[in-house]
C-alpha cells in the first residue's frame, strides 16, 4: 500500500498552490460543526473510488477528526484501486487547527464519531453491570456480547456500532456540503 503522512503545514501550501484535493471522511454533523474549508465530506461509509471528486494531476489527501478514519478511508481507496498514491493527513483536523490552520465552524458542537462509539459502549457496560447486580444475572450477558462486538470490530475494522450512530439524527445535516 502506498499512504504517505502529510503535515498540516505542507497541505496548507499544496492546498494554497492548488496541487491538492482534501477529502473530510468525518460524518456530516462533525463536517457541519467545523471543517476545512477546501475539504469535500464524504463520511467514511461512503468513501469509494467512485465517489471522489475530480483529481488529476494533483495530490489526494484524506482526514478525519484525529488520523485514524482517514487512514481506514486511504486503506479502503487503495483497495479498490492499488495505483493510487493517497495522503493521510496527520493528526487530522485537531492536528490543522492546533498548527493554527483555519476551519469554517458554525458554532454548534458534536462530539466526533469514535467518542460517541466510547461513550455509549462505556455507558451500556456500566448499565449491564449494575442490572446483573441489582437485578438478574442474565445482565452480564450484556458486557459478554459487548465484548465481543469490540473483538470483532478490532479484527475487522468494521464497527457495526458506529455505523448506527452515525445515522443518528445530531450526526446528521441537510444535504451534503
Amino acid at each position: 500500500m502506498n499512504i504517505s503522512s502529510v503535515s498540516s503545514g505542507v497541505l496548507q501550501a499544496w492546498l494554497d498552490k492548488e496541487e491538492a484535493v482534501l477529502i473530510d471522511v468525518r460524518e456530516r454533523g462533525e463536517y457541519a460543526a467545523q471543517h476545512v474549508s477546501l475539504a469535500t465530506l464524504i463520511p467514511l461509509g461512503t468513501v469509494a473510488r467512485d465517489t471522489l471528486p475530480n483529481f488529476d494531476g494533483k495530490k489526494l489527501v484524506i482526514h478525519c477528526h484525529s488520523g485514524r478514519r482517514s487512514l481506514s478511508a486511504c486503506e479502503k481507496l487503495l483497495l479498490e484501486d492499488a495505483s493510487l498514491e493517497v495522503y493521510n493527513l496527520e493528526g487530522g483536523i485537531v492536528e490543522w487547527k492546533r498548527s493554527g490552520h483555519p476551519v469554517v465552524t458554525s458554532g454548534k458542537s458534536t462530539l466526533p464519531l469514535d467518542q460517541q462509539v466510547q461513550l455509549t459502549i462505556g455507558l451500556l457496560l456500566l448499565f449491564f453491570n449494575l442490572m446483573g447486580y441489582v437485578g438478574s444475572p442474565a445482565w452480564f450477558l450484556g458486557t459478554a456480547f459487548m465484548g465481543l462486538g469490540l473483538c470483532f470490530a478490532g479484527l475487522t475494522g468494521f464497527c457495526g456500532l458506529g455505523l448506527l450512530i452515525a445515522k443518528m439524527p445530531w450526526n446528521q445535516c441537510a444535504g451534503r456540503e
